[in-house]
């Protein structure tokens, strides 16, 4: 898979790493990196760093790091040549057309075309006479034809076949539509994985046909069927609809349950709806809202797992900047029955007087008890300051003086009962960090003694001599009599190779030029050196003291070996081996 270090120069030259993740995280300027909330894990404190310097990027909160290719290639959840081509389509470059292996996206390629095929054979059966029976429940779900068509839905025929002899005939084989999660294989050959459902396609943010979700329209089990995961789709990672939501001019993302949910939202005007694709809301999908909204509105069904799954998605979002608001919905037991009955116009009213998440927890919470009596209000009193005691200061004012006036109770009493909540609370988050961090330096010391073969001394000397031959090549001359195979077996030895190598030759050595000859993991662990490494006010002396400890802990280890009898000796080395 290796390109053309001409090309990667080239590449490099054209890609600015700032402009490139700005495109997805709202970046602030400290110094001479920048900041902002990671988005490959929730946090609240922004921790992912940018080093402008060295077109790199670092979250010292899970360890993501990289260059531009890395940051596409996770972020868009693409293998490595296809988050090059993003970047170099981006740039204006043309890629090379030999001197690199294009299997693996040729695969990937192949699916999308087969998705798409496939999208349309549903499409056009749908408006066939095979397909009356799905057109007909589109309609009776209120559906127009510009709807119908604006989603591109379809039904898949009642047949084993059907699909099969369609792409067939298109040059596609039934293994590859096992790949594509559009056909399964049995003991008597191989069928289609939809048939007899209406057919609804998911498409990414780039217009990508990447899956399917079926729905029969009987009684039969499974009620919906959609595509397990491929090369192109990871249910996880998906919101169905994003690619139109993300264009709407609103402020906010309204999330959803299920697809008609969301198709019934945007015919009524609600561009900016949004459903998980076939599964609970997950960590990576609220990432996603992060990236293209500031404000979620929740409208989960009012039965009972609806309001279990809206309680896990507020979980989920307290751990990003995103703001919750959650309306009241009545009348129906889903946003697509309340919108059928009611029309636009009162669903709208209930979103426009959605609760914040603090207003809506409060009032559920007043729901349980009785007001009328002195035990109903101090139990309300005591869960609803349980909730306050989360809430920045000036929150906690506003809704312990509305408290007040609603109970008749003191508000200076309620004041003095939270502060005593907010302190023993802090007091209990402060013992289960001191413990983390216990347990967490217990693990390290654990997994630093069993590295037998490098002392934490070491370990430090190695990643700083990385460091500094990437920031000071000319630090490289030193390395004469250094033998690469004195530092840990593993990262250490490939990582600093490969950069003495690429100086030798006259050739890179920043990110981007090692990207293709690292794992991702090592990209991340390679950032990270660079970003706790910084300047040094004499690199080459500092070079040269990293590289007589690491000389030093050699000569110890040969030492300590020569002083073991033959047998040991022998253990020692096939331990090692």
């Amino acid at each position: 898979m290796a390109l053309s270090d001409s090309f990667l120069q080239e590449l490099k030259m054209k890609t600015d790493i700032e402009d490139v993740i700005s495109t997805y995280v709202t970046l602030k300027r400290r110094g001479a990196t920048l900041v902002g909330l990671c988005p490959f894990h929730n946090e609240k404190t922004p921790s992912f760093t940018v080093y402008l310097a060295t077109q790199s990027f670092y979250c010292f909160g899970c360890g993501a790091g990289g260059d531009a290719i890395t940051f596409v290639k996770k972020i868009e959840n693409l293998d490595y040549l296809d988050a090059v081509k993003t970047l170099a389509q981006r740039a204006g470059l043309q890629m090379p057309q030999e001197g690199f292996d294009d299997s693996l996206s040729k695969r990937r390629r192949r699916i999308l075309e087969m998705n798409r095929e496939a999208a349309r054979f549903y499409h056009s059966v749908l408006l066939s006479p095979e397909g009356k029976v799905g057109y007909d429940y589109y309609i009776g779900r209120a559906l127009s034809a510009a709807t119908i068509n604006h989603f591109g839905l379809g039904f898949a025929p009642n047949q084993w076949d059907a699909l099969l002899k369609h792409m067939r005939a298109k040059g596609y084989q039934p293994a590859e539509l096992v790949d594509a999660g559009l056909a399964r294989k049995g003991q008597k050959g191989y069928y289609d994985n939809f048939r007899n459902r209406v057919m609804t396609p998911i498409i990414d943010v780039r217009g990508n046909v990447i899956a399917f979700g079926g729905r029969v329209l009987d009684d039969s089990k499974p009620k919906y069927i959609n595509t397990g995961d491929t090369l192109v789709y990871k249910k996880t990672n998906e919101l169905f609809a994003l690619n139109f939501a993300k264009d709407s001019k609103e402020d906010a993302l309204i999330l959803c349950e299920g697809y008609m949910d969301v198709i019934a939202m945007h015919q009524a005007g609600f561009t900016n709806a949004v459903a998980g694709c076939g599964t609970a809301l997950t960590t990576e999908q609220v990432r996603l809202i992060s990236r293209y909204a500031k404000e979620v509105i929740l409208t989960y069904d009012a039965d009972e797992a609806g309001q279990k799954a809206l309680q896990k998605a507020m979980t989920l979002f307290d751990q990003t900047d995103v703001k919750v608001r959650i309306p009241a919905l009545v009348g129906g037991k889903d946003p697509d029955e309340i919108i059928r009955t009611y029309g636009r116009d009162k669903f709208k009213g209930m979103l426009e007087g959605a609760s914040n998440e603090t207003e809506f927890r409060r009032l559920a919470l007043r729901r349980q008890y009785n007001l009328a009596t002195t035990q109903g209000k101090i139990d309300f009193i005591g869960g609803a300051l349980q909730i306050l005691a989360t809430l920045p200061p000036v929150e906690q004012d506003l809704y312990v003086s509305r408290l007040s006036e609603e109970l008749g109770v003191e508000r200076q009493n309620m004041k003095v009962q939270l502060q005593d909540l907010v302190a023993r609370q802090g007091n209990r988050r402060e013992k289960r960090e001191f413990n983390r961090i216990v347990q967490e330096n217990m693990r390290k010391t654990a997994r630093e003694t069993m590295a037998t073969d490098a002392s934490l001394r070491k370990l430090r000397a190695e990643d700083r001599l990385i460091s500094l031959l990437l920031r000071y090549p000319d630090c490289s001359r030193l390395c004469k009599d250094f033998d690469p195979q004195w530092l840990t077996p593993g990262f250490a030895q490939r990582v600093f190779t490969l950069i003495l190598q690429r100086l030798e030759k006259g050739d890179g050595t920043e990110l981007m030029d090692l990207r293709d000859r690292l794992t991702d993991d090592e990209m991340g662990r390679l950032s990270g050196i660079i970003a706790r490494g910084g300047e040094s006010a004499d690199a080459k002396q500092e070079f040269s003291d990293c590289l007589q400890t690491i000389r030093a802990e050699q000569q110890k280890k040969q030492e300590s070996a020569a002083e073991l009898d033959d047998q040991a000796f022998r253990d020692l080395f096939r331990h090692h081996s």
